[in-house]
């Protein structure tokens, strides 16, 4: 019997990216038992884009912080597995299917994937060092006995969430996929990390100005400095690499032109994309 799956998205004035990402999971080789929207305060039509789609169920958390929204759609869930995703991302067409895959290993509590980049230049360069460090993260990680997990792209068993549930952390400055994950393995729940399950992701975070930008970097090791996890020292090499190269990554992200599909100088000097809201700032 096929584990039921409800997909939690927690938004913030996503109205320009979220019919694509509802697109993608109408598309899906294998159905979600239910896809949940919880609307965190959202100030644009990302609620109203939402209800156009009939397979969604559009809820509102008025507390704000994706942590809080989360909170919202995983409690709402009726799935064997909760799996989350980011209203911007697109998930690959057999994502449910491949996280069906993954916990049909019952010693599997909770788990995440990797991601492709679109929209940037030298995008094969980004999703071959990403892929790199996240299957380099796992393996370091989990054998520390301690966990991570990326939330635009992960999944949890409801029993396991529910057993955590009422000791995450809710502090804007922690990332909190990481922080659930930390709690997941504190409490003994097994963490693990398929490959095979795969989104695609803009780097729009790279368009923030450099403190917003560094804040949300550093809000992953952060997460384990605060616990006093040994893993930290594991997450400080690429957050420094990722601070430093804010200018050109931001540079190659602003120069994409989505419609020629390639970068270019003066693209960059004309574009006016937005940065995404950051999750750990202070401004939402």
């Amino acid at each position: 019997m096929k584990l039921r799956v409800s997909l939690v998205i927690p938004v913030y004035n996503e109205e320009s990216y979220l019919a694509l990402c509802l697109q993608a999971i109408a598309q899906q080789t294998v159905r979600p038992f239910e896809v949940i929207v919880v609307d965190n305060n959202s100030t644009d039509n990302t609620a109203a884009i939402a209800h156009q789609f009939p397979f969604v169920t559009v809820l509102q958390e008025s507390r704000q912080g994706v942590a809080f929204a989360r909170d919202r759609g995983f409690n709402a869930a009726r799935g064997d597995i909760i799996g989350r995703t980011d209203g911007d991302t697109i998930l690959a067409p057999d994502w449910v299917e491949k996280l069906q895959q993954a916990f049909a290993d019952p010693c599997i509590d909770a788990v995440s994937g990797v991601v492709d980049y679109r929209d940037i230049g030298l995008k094969r360069m980004f999703d071959v060092v990403d892929e790199k460090y996240r299957h380099f993260l796992a393996k370091r990680v989990a054998s520390l006995g301690e966990a991570f997990l990326y939330g635009v792209n992960m999944g949890v068993r409801r029993p396991a969430w529910r057993a955590v549930r009422a000791q995450v952390c809710h502090q804007r400055h922690l990332a909190e996929d990481l922080d659930l994950a930390v709690h997941l393995a504190a409490a003994g729940f097994t963490v693990g990390f398929a490959p095979g399950m795969r989104v695609s992701i803009a780097p729009r975070q790279a368009a923030s100005r450099p403190h917003e930008f560094h804040k949300y970097v550093w809000s992953g090791p952060r997460v384990y400095a605060e616990h006093g996890l040994r893993a930290q020292r594991y997450m400080y090499p690429m957050a420094l690499l990722v601070s430093a190269l804010h200018g050109p990554i931001c540079l190659l992200y602003k120069g994409y032109d989505p419609d020629k599909q390639r970068f270019s100088i003066s693209y960059a000097r004309r574009s006016a994309v937005a940065a995404r809201v950051s999750p750990v700032s202070d401004l939402i």
